[in-house]
């Protein structure tokens, strides 16, 4: 299956540089590219592609309003592209937005050709792409950011708890492995279970908590203090906030 990908970045060099890349591998296609994020969405509409690799910073419409435009404005019958955006993550503070309005994952821009590659498989698998090495500075450095430069950001770590409440001892380990990063080929090894299990657990927790994907449900699970040293685990109670377990 040919995966059909999408590029919009204000620099002409970086999109040919970035085509030159996607198309030399027999699984991907290139089927257009945007200087901006007006056009990025324009585009996407047009030509469905599978995932949209999206920059952040550019004229007129940002990666980060494109990101919620394309992703709560489709206009198609079923899902919208998966979006990968790329960013220096340093300076760009808004990539956290970006994540917040849907995006699936993000990308640094000096990654390797094989890690783009490997990026845009596991996004266009409706994977996100949630390195190990960089989660939880991530998402350190998304709670540390103000919550008005996140227009439409979820509710704080009360309602994350109670939202939490939806789920199961065993969801509640799921999520905060998937939180730490892990895979589902990781959490399938450490639990005992089967890839396929664990995929349809982490696809019942995000329906449960009304998530689009894993980056989400990392941060969610930050928000309700789950990755805190007093509660890397899940609660043994089996409740998000003293609740009564649950199997």
């Amino acid at each position: 299956m040919t995966i059909r990908v999408l590029l919009a970045d204000d620099q002409e060099m970086v999109r040919d540089a970035l085509r030159a890349v996607i198309d030399r591998r027999p699984d991907f296609e290139v089927v257009g590219t945007a200087a901006d994020g007006a056009e990025a969405v324009a585009r996407a509409v047009e030509l469905r592609p599978d995932v949209v690799v999206m920059d952040v910073r550019m004229p007129g419409t940002n990666g980060v309003e494109a990101t919620r435009l394309l992703l709560a404005d489709w206009p198609h019958p079923g899902p919208p592209p998966r979006v990968l955006v790329l960013t220096t993550f340093d300076l760009d503070e808004y990539v956290h937005a970006a994540l917040r309005a849907g995006a699936g994952g993000f990308l640094l821009k000096n990654s390797p050709p094989d890690q783009l590659a490997h990026a845009l498989r596991v996004v266009a698998g409706g994977e996100a792409m949630l390195a190990p090495s960089v989660t939880h500075r991530l998402i350190g450095a998304f709670t540390a950011l103000p919550a008005g430069l996140l227009p439409g950001a979820p509710p704080g770590p009360t309602t994350a708890d109670r939202r939490l409440d939806a789920l199961t001892a065993r969801e509640l380990e799921v999520l905060v492995l998937v939180a730490r990063g892990q895979s589902n080929r990781r959490i399938a090894d450490g639990l005992g279970l089967s890839q396929a299990t664990v995929k349809s657990r982490v696809n019942r927790i995000l329906t449960r908590l009304g998530l689009d994907n894993r980056v989400q449900a990392a941060l969610l699970a930050h928000e309700a203090g789950l990755l805190d040293p007093a509660a890397d685990r899940p609660r043994e109670d089996g409740g998000a906030h003293g609740g009564p377990g649950r199997p």
